[in-house]
């Protein structure tokens, strides 16, 4: 078992039964120190980071856990970036892989669907950085800034934009647009066929 793996299996240990970040019996903070000591190493991941240069990002889904979590390796082409999105009522733990990926945080829009979103902040997360995420934080954009592919690993619990989707907002207008069930490029390294 390489350390990737083992950083797996004691992410899936951790969550246990529970419902996820937010449950009594999970310490958020033993998760984000398992990720910390984590040291990215690409041989151990490469299986799961599948590109797609006409995707701003793919979703490459490593473990399921318990059924209430998804861990997931996403794949950043360069020069793009995510929609302003939420996520879904559930919470994210997010570490760089490799390179660095730039967080804009911005507040909800207030009802007024003729603003452009409010900046709340902008953070770049550089290689082995560990962040967290939620919806009570505000909305959320990434990209990747530079040059080469950046690759994340993030662990959502509850699974909720896997089975329902998020909402996605128009930086210029506040427009919120759900997006139903957003799916996986691929699952525990092989390429998901789409029917």
């Amino acid at each position: 078992m390489n350390r990737f793996e083992h950083l797996v299996k004691e992410i899936k240990n951790a969550l246990g039964p529970s419902s996820g970040l937010t449950s009594d019996d999970v310490d958020v903070e033993d998760l984000t120190h398992a990720m910390e000591r984590y040291i990215s190493n690409e041989q151990e991941w490469s299986k799961y980071a599948m590109a797609n240069a006409n995707m701003a990002y793919t979703r490459n889904l490593v473990d399921e856990g318990n059924g209430k979590a998804n861990l997931l390796v996403l794949v950043w082409t360069p020069g793009k970036a995510s929609p302003i999105h939420d996520h879904g009522n559930a919470h994210c733990l997010m570490k760089i892989l490799r390179g660095n990926l730039t967080e804009t945080r911005y507040d909800f829009p207030d009802g007024d669907n003729q603003r452009p979103m409010q900046l709340k902040s902008e953070t770049i997360h550089k290689e082995n950085a560990v962040a967290y995420m939620a919806d009570e934080l505000g909305l959320h954009r990434m990209s990747n800034q530079g040059s080469d592919y950046a690759v994340s690993l993030h662990l959502y619990t509850p699974p909720n934009v896997a089975k329902y989707g998020c909402n996605i907002f128009n930086p210029k207008t506040g427009e919120m647009t759900h997006i139903n069930k957003c799916g996986n490029y691929s699952a525990f390294g092989q390429r998901v066929v789409k029917v």
